[in-house]
């Protein structure tokens, strides 16, 4: 019988597990769940009160109910002694604090109606405060780690979000024996053993292999009670790597093998790139969903302004792995569908379709509107969390399918800012690659994506990306003697996809947009480069 491993994908609304063929890369089963809770955003669960704007969390109880289900599903597909390594990959930053024997302080009865105990999810920007404070002190000794982070922490990433926590609830803080990564968590309740991950901790913690974490005194500068989230941080482990076998208590739950591999966890969108075969230098992958994230390796660390993070073995063993990203993507889609289109365009899938076919038939400008990608904040190349979206040129005749068109033409514009800042710091793009739900959904974006930056877009056909190389992880961490393969590379040439379906630049389109972008980047510079500081005070009014 063929050898299988299990990729799970944690996601923001729910995760998906996918059971693949360890000799072709095949997948033979896919099975997803929605989370009962969401994103939450209104009140905690069982209260009435408001959280604050800007607040994102989640319950872990519903990752364990998909985690459980998922598993269970997966193992019906196959003999469990097929199933030779299960991997997981997860939103990241997505963080909680846990007592020393890993039971998250909000499922404590004391804890329940603290906020600051809930696990804070990726898209939480409440903390945007605290990351201004560490920004301000880049130049102090210590803190130079920032130029490998495009120069500036963000809201999103581990530093900023443990300090609100300190600072806004002292009894969290003090309870808390750890601050621990969502896919780390995950892992530790499938092993029973604490396991951080190295490209977690390296992206969103600011761990380099050669320096470690962030220096304690500077830590200690900013704040006496900082430097406490280094003693509730687990050494990094390498990605592709066995973090331990799976417990008997989970094998009698799901149906699989007891001490089954369990690899080190990867970020989601960092799991991609081995599933789409893209471990090349200049092989920039767009990993397209609610944000988009943009990734390539390269041979040499170069410190890049405005991107998110370079890690040495972030991505794949043996070379750097370089981050940047759109916060916000199909999230602003979403807002548009559910909160400002009209009931005469549909609902659900059928008005994506009807806005998709409607503004498809837009010439570049027609409609005389430009938005701004901003909904989420910018990551790319302005590290700014205080920003949002913006739409200009609206009239009483603007009709939606304008404004969705204006919408999917600044994503594409915001890519083309996030190559150009990455070959501006040196590092070359000579390929573009997208995968994720948006890529395998929506053609137009792909084909606007193409005519903005200039060059052709590769859109993978590799379902459910980031699961399938949470998968192909595994078989590199069962390793040879279990049926898998001896390093992670061994594992992308045999099951990575490599297929590959072009949108080429269009001339006359291409050519419009060229203007057009000089526009977007006039609209960006004023509201977020100095022109104005409008939008932050916005959000201060909206904030209370």
């Amino acid at each position: 019988m063929s050898k299988h491993t299990v990729g799970i994908d944690f996601g923001t609304e729910s995760a998906r597990a996918v059971l693949v063929d360890v000799t072709s890369g095949r997948v033979t089963a896919t099975a997803t769940l929605p989370f009962p809770h969401g994103v939450i955003d209104g009140s905690l669960p069982g209260q009435t009160e408001h959280l604050p704007p800007d607040w994102a969390l989640q319950h872990p109880e519903d990752w364990l109910g998909a985690l459980e289900h998922l598993l269970r599903t997966m193992a019906q597909r196959a003999n469990s002694a097929d199933i030779i390594g299960i991997g997981v990959d997860f939103t990241s930053c997505t963080v909680l604090p846990a007592t020393a024997e890993g039971t998250p302080l909000c499922l404590l009865p004391d804890f329940a109606h603290h906020p600051h105990a809930w696990p804070k999810l990726w898209k939480h920007h409440a903390a945007q405060p605290y990351a201004d404070r560490i920004n301000a002190a880049r130049t102090r000794a210590g803190g130079a780690f920032l130029e490998f982070y495009g120069g500036k922490t963000s809201s999103e990433w581990l530093w900023a979000k443990g300090w609100q926590v300190l600072a806004e609830s002292p009894a969290v803080a003090t309870s808390m024996a750890r601050w621990i990564e969502g896919g780390d968590w995950i892992v530790w309740q499938l092993t029973g053993t604490e396991t951080r991950s190295a490209c977690q901790a390296g992206y969103k913690a600011h761990w380099q292999k050669d320096s470690g974490y962030p220096d304690g005194a500077f830590l200690r500068n900013l704040d006496p009670a900082l430097p406490q989230l280094l003693d509730r941080l687990a050494p990094p482990h390498p990605v592709a790597r066995r973090a331990g076998g799976l417990l008997s208590a989970w094998a009698a739950r799901t149906g699989l093998r007891p001490g089954t591999p369990i690899a080190v966890a990867v970020i989601d969108a960092h799991a991609a790139m081995p599933a789409v075969g893209a471990v090349g230098a200049g092989q920039l992958v767009a990993i397209m969903g609610t944000s988009t994230c943009h990734l390539l390796v390269d041979s040499r660390r170069t410190a890049i302004p405005g991107i998110s993070g370079v890690v040495e073995d972030g991505i794949v063993p043996g070379v750097f792995g370089y981050e940047a990203g759109q916060a916000s993507v199909g999230d602003i889609f979403q807002w548009f569908v559910r909160s400002a289109a009209p009931a005469r365009v549909g609902t659900g899938d059928a008005a994506y379709e009807t806005l998709e076919e409607q503004a498809g038939r837009l010439r570049p400008g027609e409609a005389g509107v430009m938005a701004l990608d901003w909904w989420n904040g910018c990551r790319t190349p302005l590290v700014d969390a205080d920003l949002s979206g913006l739409l200009v040129g609206l009239t009483v005749a603007t009709e939606p399918h304008e404004i969705y068109r204006a919408l999917l033409e600044s994503t594409a514009f915001g890519t083309r800012r996030v190559i150009e800042t990455f070959e501006a710091g040196g590092v070359t793009v000579t390929e573009v690659i997208a995968c994720g739900g948006l890529a395998e959904r929506n053609a137009l974006l792909l084909q606007l994506t193409a005519d903005i930056i200039g060059r052709e877009v590769l859109a993978s056909p590799v379902q459910h990306a980031s699961a399938v190389g949470a998968a192909i992880y595994a078989a590199a961490a069962a390793g040879e003697s279990a049926g898998g393969y001896a390093d992670l590379r061994d594992a992308i040439r045999r099951m990575g996809g490599t297929e590959r379906t072009a949108f080429r630049p269009r001339p006359a389109e291409q050519r419009l947009y060229q203007s057009l972008y000089r526009d977007y980047l006039d609209l960006a510079r004023h509201f977020g480069e100095g022109g104005t500081t409008l939008m932050k005070r916005l959000r201060r009014l909206r904030a209370g």
